[in-house]
């Protein structure tokens, strides 16, 4: 099962975002022990950079950039990654971006909080709990 996973549940659990932590963690725990593949846009790891800015010292990223690396794959932005997401003409265009990301690799699903934000994607989005509700071990 590969899963594109969107920034707001990264920063649930960088954050400790109460009450979604929880399944957003266990989320990050399906994908390190390699019963899903999580991938994360390289652009969404630069957004949480910036949103957690005040938090996070050099040594900071660096290990949470390793953490990262250990649990989930980067998908790397394409030119024609830019190209796809802007004649979808969505309000926002990083929600674009994941949504062109997930069906160029293959996802078969974007884990969101945000599901509303991703109706016209191809690659269908759910919630943590929709999808852990789902998920047959």
């Amino acid at each position: 099962m590969k899963l594109l996973i969107d920034a707001n549940i990264v920063l649930d659990v960088l954050q400790d975002r109460k009450p979604h932590v929880d399944n957003s963690l266990l989320i990050w725990k399906l994908c390190e022990a390699g019963m899903a593949e999580g991938h994360i846009l390289t652009l969404s790891f630069a957004n949480l950079v910036y949103v957690m800015r005040k938090e996070m010292d050099f040594v900071k990223i660096e290990n949470t950039f390793n953490t990262m690396a250990r649990i989930f794959s980067f998908a790397e932005l394409k030119q024609r990654d830019l190209g796809n997401a802007a004649v979808l003409h969505w309000e926002d265009f990083e929600d674009a971006l994941q949504s062109v990301t997930a069906e160029r690799i293959g996802a078969d699903y974007i884990i969101t909080r945000n599901v509303k934000d991703y109706e016209g994607s191809c690659v269908k989005a759910i919630t943590p709990e929709s999808f852990l509700s789902g998920f047959q071990m």
